[in-house]
């Protein structure tokens, strides 16, 4: 598909014909300016691994990724340590697949990675929306020094959309400085998903909508896979039924990052991920008999 991309064992149901897909997974396995636990690269490829362990029906949607025709384009090749470049493959990759048509659904790594593809899909869509599901709000200016880190990345893609594009929900763990941000800037949701999340769907009808999915927005007792685990978080049931309430938005892309599974011996954390994997797909992607 693109000489930046590696190819391995993919996405279970995954079809094998890149240009009759309208959906596209790609892994981003980046962990380099993590602040606590290191692990995350080795995410995208243990979601895929732990996919086989579900079942391809959605008895939420009533439907079946045997009807989907979803591309796993593998991940893209990261050199350890060279963040920028990293940055640059991945959004060159992206640029691919949404000049392509596809939707691309993102699979992390460090949640610094979500800044290519919202770079990608704002250009495309200058009216962009971005729905930011995390415990963290990651809208330091920098972090010790560095201006991309997973603890900034939010304040990158806020410059990027416009900080009142940025929609918050779960936040609850920050800096002052960063919560006082928030509150000022962005639309600051702390502590509840899907209260919010009601209220704020109907309000982006018909704008086209960027999601990004820190899985650490679960409370570590449902998903302790993650680098910077924080207690207090939304259940796993809950994360699952925030994304259903996004059926009927123009979503164009989305992530899902910070899985880590050297932290999950029980793999519960890489199974949420490939269950909401499993749900965006059928969400966001086409049935084949509507193509």
């Amino acid at each position: 598909m693109h000489e930046l991309v590696e190819r391995y064992g993919g996405f279970m149901g995954a079809c094998d014909d890149y240009r009759a897909a309208d959906l596209v997974l790609l892994g981003a396995p980046m962990d380099f300016t993590v602040s606590f636990r290191p692990g995350t690269r080795s995410g995208p490829r243990r979601i895929r691994e732990v996919s086989e362990g579900i079942e391809e029906y959605s008895p939420y949607l009533d439907r079946d990724l045997a009807d989907y025709c979803y591309y796993d384009a593998g991940d893209v090749v990261m050199p350890f340590g060279h963040v920028q470049e990293s940055l640059q493959r991945l959004e060159k990759t992206v640029a691919v697949l949404l000049g392509d048509g596809k939707f691309p659904l993102v699979l992390g790594g460090e949640h610094l990675v979500s800044l290519a593809p919202v770079r990608q899909a704002a250009a495309r869509h200058p009216d962009l929306a971005v729905l930011h599901f995390d415990a963290h709000a990651d809208l330091r200016g920098d972090y010790l020094g560095e201006r991309l880190s997973h603890a900034t990345v939010m304040r990158r893609v806020a410059e990027v959309v416009g900080a009142r594009n940025v929609y918050q929900f779960g936040i609850r763990s920050g800096t002052g400085e960063e919560f006082a941000f928030g509150r000022e800037n962005t639309r600051f949701y702390p502590f509840e998903v899907l209260t919010p999340l009601r209220e704020v769907v109907p309000l982006l009808q018909g704008r086209p909508v960027y999601v990004t999915l820190d899985i650490d927005v679960v409370d570590p007792a449902f998903a302790p896979g993650t680098g910077t685990p924080e207690p207090g978080g939304c259940s796993a049931a809950e994360i699952v039924q925030a994304l259903h309430l996004l059926q009927g938005l123009n979503v164009v892309g989305m992530d899902l990052v910070e899985v880590c599974p050297v932290y999950d011996q029980s793999d519960r954390t890489a199974l949420l991920a490939a269950k909401l994997v499993r749900e965006a797909v059928l969400l966001f992607g086409k049935p084949v008999s509507q193509k």
